[in-house]
């Protein structure tokens, strides 16, 4: 493995774009490769045979191009293809899990709210999460139907966005949570917006710095990050339509980009057509 080899990262559709801003920033000399499944978001209700599938095609078209580790930038991926992905790539793959350890150490109220998709809180990764720190605070599971929709369509502020997330808050405020998670890559898009309806006293904690100091972690430990002096590139993929994942992603990656329609000849991804 050449450590000169970009990096892969993948969501279900545009919100692992807010990792990957967290990823620049830690590590602006790497060449970065990144996926949006939008043709198949959200995966929240998706089967865990589709989804798995998918993770896996997606990783193989990665490594097709050179990566020399994964990002799964997606919590629903995470909970559902970890490891099958881990069990059948030799490469790094680091993954998303909702941020509830540093929400437990810092929430005053002893309650925190986490937003994240139906699959996400339904997912064994998140179950685990809960038995290990439900004894230090009371957590409670928010799911978020149509957040990532309008994500996906670049819809951050408008009235819909703000009459779901001024429904999803509510019963967490009701409840005293001084802390949100946002469970989910699309839901930092929202940050704003989320903190406006909580209000200034709640604390939202989003995991996608973390993410990136762990990938720095994980490429240094094996010796695998880029001694390069220049800037990193950034290359962009979708399996929607290009023209309309080119304005969305412009806008959310803040830059003009250059997507690319994902090839679909896996074999994984032979094997959901045929299911579908």
């Amino acid at each position: 493995m050449n450590a000169e080899n970009p990096i892969g990262v993948f969501d279900s559709g545009v919100g692992g774009l807010s990792v990957l801003h967290e990823i620049r920033r830690e590590l602006p000399g790497e060449d970065l490769l990144y996926v949006a499944d939008s043709g198949h978001a959200p995966y929240g209700d998706k089967s865990t045979e589709l989804i798995e599938a998918r993770a896996i095609a997606i990783v193989e078209f990665l490594v097709s191009q050179r990566a020399k580790a994964i990002v799964v930038a997606c919590n629903t991926a995470t909970g559902v293809a970890i490891q099958p992905l881990r069990a059948r790539f030799s490469i790094p793959i680091i993954a998303m899990e909702p941020a509830v350890k540093p929400a437990v150490t810092r929430t005053k109220s002893g309650v925190i709210g986490v937003l994240a998709t139906s699959r996400t809180i339904a997912s064994d990764n998140f179950a685990k999460l809960h038995e290990r720190f439900g004894a230090d605070a009371k957590i409670l599971m928010q799911a978020c139907p149509g957040l990532v929709e309008q994500v996906e369509a670049g819809k951050l502020s408008d009235d819909k966005t703000r009459a779901l997330i001024e429904r999803y808050v509510a019963p967490l405020l009701e409840q005293r949570a001084d802390t949100i998670v946002l469970g989910c890559t699309h839901y930092p898009f929202l940050a704003a917006l989320i903190q406006e309806i909580a209000g200034s006293s709640v604390e939202i904690i989003d995991p996608s710095a973390a993410i990136a100091r762990e990938l720095r972690r994980r490429l240094s430990g094996a010796d695998l990050l880029s001694t390069k002096n220049r800037a990193g590139t950034e290359q962009f993929w979708t399996s929607a339509t290009t023209d309309i994942a080119q304005t969305v992603i412009a806008q959310l990656w803040r830059a003009d980009v250059d997507v690319r329609r994902l090839p679909a000849n896996t074999a994984a991804s032979q094997s959901i057509r045929q299911q579908n």
